[in-house]
């Protein structure tokens, strides 16, 4: 059984109200002209609502950047799986490498928020990747299985999907050559049982797109600063729709 191809933008801490109905119209317009691959954008959380609003009964599914492991209490600034819900998110980032080497969220705390994202019915992209210190060193299986392996002790991933983000071709310009990065998703898949989506993140473009998802296991991507312009991230989505 062929896995769906996603492809899913990541807006960071970028966005107004007006910047992101024009962006948004632009993706859903394209979409509705022809076939392409399952599309989502991951939003920050104030314009939730909006978003919401404006994609509801479209193609385009949304979630959310981060989430908490916690439930609920006296945890000032967070924001629940629950609170997500109730916004219709489907999707949800995990241990993206910035909340890993910003905010210092550890393996646990991120296998614990994959946990609550799955408890309230959402779909938690889960990242990995190693810095270039640790591609250097030569342990890049190493990291990527540790990351893994600390969230498979915590839940399925019957309804999850990996991320495959190598940190530094994150922002970078740099970006994994497509052998290299079929090794890494090569090496996850046999790690997993089941068809389990895999993404690639990490400087895709509308130039290496095509390349990147000929890969027979790159599934899709997560697309960080392409995912704001709207002509980019539709080329990206229709080289994912060929692939």
């Amino acid at each position: 059984m062929a896995r769906t191809r996603l492809v899913a933008g990541n807006w960071k801490l970028h966005g107004s109200r007006a910047a992101n109905r024009a962006l948004l119209e632009a993706i859903v317009e394209a979409m509705g002209k022809g076939a392409s691959a399952e599309c989502a954008v991951c939003v920050p959380f104030p314009y939730l609502q909006q978003v919401s609003g404006q994609l509801a009964g479209t193609a385009l599914a949304w979630g959310a950047q981060n989430v908490s492991e916690h439930a609920q209490g006296a945890y000032t600034g967070e924001v629940s799986a629950a609170m997500l819900a109730e916004f219709g998110c489907r999707y949800v980032i995990v241990g993206h490498s910035e909340r890993r080497h910003l905010y210092c969220e550890s393996d646990a705390q991120v296998a614990a928020k994959f946990a609550a994202a799955q408890g309230a019915g959402l779909v938690p992209i889960l990242c990995v990747g190693e810095t270039l210190a640790e591609r250097d060193a030569g342990i890049t299986e190493e990291v990527v299985a540790r990351q893994l392996d600390a969230v498979l002790s915590k839940g399925a991933f019957s309804s999850a999907v990996l991320a495959y983000e190598p940190v530094w071709a994150i922002g970078t310009g740099r970006t994994a050559t497509p052998q290299q990065a079929q090794a890494v998703h090569a090496f996850l898949r046999k790690r997993l049982a089941g068809e389990v989506r895999i993404l690639y993140g990490g400087s895709v473009k509308a130039g290496n797109a095509a390349a990147l998802f000929a890969m027979p296991d790159i599934d899709g991507g997560l697309i960080g600063g392409a995912s704001l312009d709207a002509r980019e991230f539709l080329a990206i989505v229709q080289a994912a729709a060929k692939g």
